[in-house]
């Protein structure tokens, strides 16, 4: 598939205090801006972002769409992953269950990749605290997929105060994403939340027999 021409733009390297992405174990994640046809709104992030491409993709799309955002490794030995993400304030879904879905298609994914929706509370230090995660690891996207909606499903509590959410990829391959939505959703359906450690310790230690 051919890349689209690109217009010259000039690298600016920043690490972003961010909550950790819990199931990769990170406290911090490094956004690179490097291409001037990034969708409005989304930046490039995480743990090695120089060895992924990301974009527009005008030649990828579905339902009549003009265009999709895609991931795609470009380093030979690759060492982390990759994410194409957005953050905004948690505005009309505070105090609500939240579903995130859009539509995901992949090509030769040699690891895994996923959505993934982060909710984050006051800052704990000099990362937020994450109240809600989920990066669909324990349900990967693999191999060669065609257009496939999945969900994510996440509380925002009334302590939340930012969304983090997008697309990643970890290892070789390429994936698009198109028709992201958000929306509030009953206590009937269940969550995808992921277990986060938390991030105060305890008052006191615990459990020193292990009996409990």
């Amino acid at each position: 598939m051919d890349t689209p021409t690109r217009r010259p733009a000039r690298r600016v390297t920043a690490t972003l205090g961010l909550a950790t992405v819990a199931a990769l174990g990170l406290f911090s994640i490094t956004a690179v801006a490097a291409f001037a046809d990034l969708p409005a709104g989304w930046f490039k992030a995480g743990s090695h972002p120089a060895e992924y491409d990301m974009g527009l993709d005008e030649t990828v799309h579905r339902n009549g769409g003009k265009a999709s955002a895609t991931v795609k490794s470009i380093a030979q030995n690759l060492n982390g992953f990759g994410t194409l993400m957005q953050m905004s304030q948690p505005g009309e879904y505070l105090g609500k269950r939240v579903r995130m879905s859009g539509y995901v298609k992949s090509d030769k994914v040699t690891n895994w990749a996923g959505l993934w929706f982060r909710v984050d509370g006051p800052n704990n230090g000099p990362n937020p605290s994450s109240l809600a995660f989920d990066n669909m690891q324990e349900r990967p996207i693999k191999g060669t997929t065609d257009w496939t909606r999945y969900e994510i499903v996440l509380d925002v509590p009334e302590a939340a105060q930012r969304l983090a959410f997008g697309i990643l990829l970890a290892g070789g391959g390429q994936v698009w994403m198109d028709d992201l939505k958000f929306e509030a959703v009953p206590t009937t359906v269940k969550t995808t939340a992921i277990p986060i450690a938390p991030s105060t310790p305890p008052a006191a230690p615990s459990n020193l027999d292990f009996e409990k």
